[in-house]
This record gives structure tokens, sequence and C-alpha cells, in this order.
């Protein structure tokens, strides 16, 4: 498979990004969808537990997204990748002294 174009992370990012975009679309229709009124039972259920995991996974996604959007502004500011931060243990974690 022979490339016109060089590779470039940014390029490549900013296509996943598209893509994501076309998956969380579809994934939002999905949850849009009207559960089958006929059914009932195990199967409604089922149905049920399918929409809500279709719209977590959707919001894991979004995040994801958000992720890979500070990643690319990232690269195009400063030409590298940053280090990952974690301050999800909280407040006080985030300004202690390592």
């Amino acid at each position: 498979m022979s490339r016109s174009k060089k590779f470039t992370t940014v390029d490549a990012a900013k296509r996943l990004m598209h893509s994501m975009e076309v998956a969380i679309d579809n994934m939002i229709e999905e949850v849009k969808r009207p559960v089958d009124q006929e059914i009932n039972g195990s199967a409604r259920k089922a149905e049920l537990q399918s929409i809500k995991q279709t719209a977590v996974d959707a919001k894991e996604l979004i995040l994801e997204m958000q992720r890979l959007d500070q990643f690319v502004k990232d690269l195009q500011e400063t030409g590298e990748m940053k280090d990952d931060v974690d301050y999800a243990g909280g407040f006080a974690e985030k300004y202690s002294k390592k």
C-alpha cells in the first residue's frame, strides 16, 4: 500500500475524531429509537439494557474524543506530546507535593 502523503499524528487524530463523530451520531440515533411495545419480560429488559449500554458507550466515546481533541491542540501548539496528568484523586491531591 503506497501513501501519496506523509503520515502525521495530527492528521490521523483528526481523521479518528471525524470517525468518532459519526459513531456517536449513530449511537444517539440508536438510543432515540423507541422500544418495541410488543415485546415483554426479559426481551424488553434486554432491549432497555442494550439502549442503556449504548448511551454509556456514547458518553465514554465523547470523553475520549475530548481527550483526543486536547491532544491535537497540544501537538499543534508545542509540536510535542505532553505527559498525562491525572488529577482524578481530587482537589487536595491535585495540589499535594509529591
